[in-house]
């Protein structure tokens, strides 16, 4: 799939890996991209897009990923003023991690983690990015049908790609069992949609960072980095956001590239 010309989508737009592919899309001169964003930054971000590549057309949306209205509303008005969105990277993640289970040793009691943390980060992490690239596909077999086209035939070329991010967590990481099962299931609803969605001529992958240099692992703090991620990382670094966006550009023009790619710069985790 060519990137160049096509109108793209990236949540998560206003920082980290989300910014970095918007940067990526904008080299590789793609048409038009939404930036979308529930902070005001993604406005600052966007001016910086458009200072650095005047070409592409930018379209900032503020708003909760989670909210299917505010969703449906950043299709549409995309679809009317640049064409229908081909390319959907939904990358708005975030974390709240604790241990599923805390004692008290004072009092032997535990402290299970809450369930309302749970299901936001579901909500963030794993149902909103599947609506947004659901939405994405209904354009297109919308378009198709518009136009008495059935099912997709090769010789179209790819009409259109969702990338996932998922992680390195998905394999398990202790404190995360909220952000680790988000990520994991998004191989499942990608191999089900990507089997799903290919009749209408749309590709899905996943992309798994390892501990990628972003606001949500600095939070971390620079001790746990140095001392708990770098060491178990054979670049000896944290990746760079642009690497991320490289490689998730390399998974959208690349059609022979399907389910999942690890990117964690050699992270292996003790036991």
């Amino acid at each position: 799939m060519d990137i160049e010309n096509k109108i793209a989508l990236v949540t998560g737009a206003a920082s980290g890996i989300g910014q970095a592919v918007c940067l990526e899309l904008a080299r590789r001169k793609t048409k038009a991209i939404a930036l979308v964003d529930q902070n005001e930054q993604c406005c600052e971000a966007a001016q910086r897009l458009r200072e650095k590549y005047p070409q592409v057309a930018t379209e900032v949306f503020v708003g909760n990923a989670t909210d299917s209205a505010f969703r449906q509303r950043v299709f549409e008005q995309m679809r009317a003023k640049h064409g229908i969105v081909q390319i959907c990277v939904p990358a708005a993640g975030i974390t709240r991690d604790s241990l599923a289970i805390k004692m008290d040793k004072a009092t032997g009691k535990s402290q299970i983690y809450p369930l309302d943390h749970f299901r936001l980060v579901t909500d963030v992490n794993l149902i909103a990015p599947i609506y947004w690239a659901i939405q994405m596909v209904a354009h297109i077999a919308e378009d198709r049908a518009q136009r008495n086209l059935g099912r997709w035939e090769p010789e179209e070329h790819t009409q259109g790609t969702v990338i996932f991010i998922g992680s390195v967590s998905s394999l398990g990481n202790k404190g995360q069992v909220a952000y680790a099962a988000t990520k994991a299931g998004l191989e499942g609803a990608a191999a089900t949609l990507a089997k799903e969605s290919i009749f209408h001529g749309v590709r899905f992958g996943v992309i798994h960072p390892g501990f990628t240099d972003t606001p949500m692992v600095r939070a971390l703090g620079e001790e746990y980095i140095r001392t708990k991620v770098l060491p178990q990382t054979q670049l000896r670094r944290l990746i760079r956001t642009e690497e991320i966006a490289d490689a998730i550009c390399f998974m959208i023009s690349n059609s022979a590239v399907t389910g999942q790619l690890w990117a964690d710069a050699g992270w292996h985790p003790t036991a």
